[in-house]
């Protein structure tokens, strides 16, 4: 694809109007759980420039897991569905006060919306949870999303083998019938085999063959590969995606100006 193919794709990128952002735990996590608060709050300023922009933005946030790690003084992360429901249990707490204080600054509200499989599964649970998220968004609220970890073990399995809220993230897109997806990791997009950046991706299928484990960057084949299952889930609902590095200090704003950043999957590959 060429450079003017691909800038004529971006330039729609700032029309989207409903916006989800996932946001994985690695990213505004320390090695040892603990919130990692410089790309935490960087991420939350962004957000709120966006909303000041007109944006309908909600959020997928990971970290309750690794929060909970910290605060308990565990010297590694747990192995078992148990312990790790313990520790999202004491962890979602901390991760959303983080949150309340950063979104507060700005003189924005947010509201915690914790979410199961089963409640995308059943009609009257999915039609409930779709009247809260329009009924926040209608009045300025921002949702922090997070599955309920605490009672469902879907999304921990998954984190096991690096889902960290993907599937989640795809399933709230189209429950909200979202405009673009923005999955923020720690690396600057879908890498080639030569671990350069690709821009634009037509082909899913041409894309799953280019993901390898990159020891240098840490991500392993199923990080990525997550992502791209996700994205392949929001696209076929009309969603465009974009997989970008979320310690990037303007990573939101660049992409929502159209700017060459992170992997651009068009709403259209099938």
């Amino acid at each position: 694809m060429t450079m003017n193919v691909e800038h004529r794709y971006r330039e729609f990128l700032p029309e989207a109007r409903r916006v989800v952002v996932k946001i994985g735990t690695r990213v505004i996590a320390q090695k040892t759980g603990r919130p990692d608060m410089r790309p935490l709050k960087s991420l939350v300023t962004q957000i709120a420039s966006l909303r000041r922009q007109g944006y309908e933005v909600l959020v997928v946030s990971s970290g309750a897991i690794g929060a909970g790690v910290e605060a308990l003084g565990l010297k590694e992360r747990p192995k078992t569905v148990p312990d790790l429901q313990m520790c999202a249990a004491v962890g979602q707490a901390r991760l959303m006060s983080h949150y309340e204080a950063l979104f507060g600054a700005e003189k924005l509200t947010i509201g915690q919306v914790l979410l199961t499989h089963s409640d995308f599964q059943h009609r009257i649970r999915f039609a409930n949870a779709k009247r809260t998220l329009e009924h926040m968004i209608r009045l300025g609220v921002i949702p922090i999303i997070n599955e309920n970890d605490a009672v469902a073990d879907e999304e921990i399995k998954a984190d096991l083998s690096l889902g960290d809220n993907d599937y989640l993230a795809a399933l709230v897109v189209k429950l909200v019938r979202a405009d673009l997806l923005i999955i923020l990791s720690t690396v600057d997009g879908v890498l080639d085999g030569s671990a350069r950046r690709v821009p634009c991706i037509e082909n899913l299928n041409e894309a799953f063959a280019l993901v390898n484990p990159d020891p240098a960057g840490g991500l392993s084949k199923g990080g990525m590969d997550s992502k791209l299952r996700a994205a392949q889930i929001a696209v076929k609902a009309g969603c465009g995606v974009v997989i970008a590095c979320g310690r990037s200090s303007r990573v939101l704003l660049d992409v929502m100006a159209g700017h060459d950043t992170g992997t651009l999957i068009l709403s259209s590959v099938l």
